[in-house]
């Protein structure tokens, strides 16, 4: 295994340019801007991300999931309270999140509180997913043990029956959450790994101030 791994290429996307003192003031118009050249681009799924969390005890857990949504308030996702990542953030409103871009060589990285939205919230990205999504949802029993596959699509099958007929159905577990970025990584790797990164952070007013570190 080790000689494979230092087979493969690494680095080996096309580098976008990118100028750290042309930046903007505000971190969340650059994530605008990269989340929009990664979509040129053709990035396979950009909006795929890593949510780290951890739990009481401090041991760490990350997962890929789905950003619903990025504006002012953060970075939007939906879990079943249920979940392993729930149960973290219940304990420890605190998260990172990890965007990478291979096609173009970019790593955004942010750390935060996270805080549930609340339930009308939570009704409302429910309602906003597909059919077989809200289905699949209100199938499972995360972190369960399961018998069977089989037992499982039986379990969805049944679920999306019962969405068809009940289309204002909401899960009762759902819940849409929000991490509150108080720092945001931008990488631009580079072939010869001068890469660049460039930081923002939040000061206690609010303000963001933005500097270069060393990779």
């Amino acid at each position: 295994m080790r000689e494979l791994l230092r087979s493969l290429p690494a680095l080996s996307g096309d580098v976008l340019p990118f100028d750290p003192d042309a930046a903007p003031d505000d971190p969340l118009a650059l994530f605008g801007e990269w989340f929009a050249a990664a979509v040129d681009a053709g990035v396979p799924e950009p909006h795929a991300v890593t949510l780290a969390t951890a739990g009481a005890d401090g041991r760490p857990s990350a997962r890929v999931l789905v950003l619903k949504d990025v504006g002012p308030d953060g970075f939007a996702f939906a879990t079943d309270a249920r979940s392993g990542k729930a149960v973290d953030l219940a304990v420890n409103p605190r998260a990172a999140l990890t965007f990478w871009w291979q096609p173009v060589v970019r790593q955004v990285r942010v750390t935060g509180a996270a805080h549930h939205l609340g339930a009308e919230a939570s009704a409302a990205d429910y309602l906003a997913r597909s059919p077989a999504s809200r289905a699949a949802a209100l199938a499972v029993r995360p972190g369960e043990p399961l018998g069977s596959v089989a037992q499982l699509r039986d379990a969805m099958s049944a679920a999306r029956e019962r969405v068809d007929d009940e289309p204002g159905l909401v899960l009762p577990q759902w819940q849409a959450w929000v991490v509150v970025p108080d720092a945001l990584e931008f990488w631009q790797g580079s072939p010869d790994r001068a890469h660049v990164r460039l930081v923002y952070r939040r000061s206690a007013a609010g303000s963001w101030t933005r500097s270069l570190v060393w990779p």
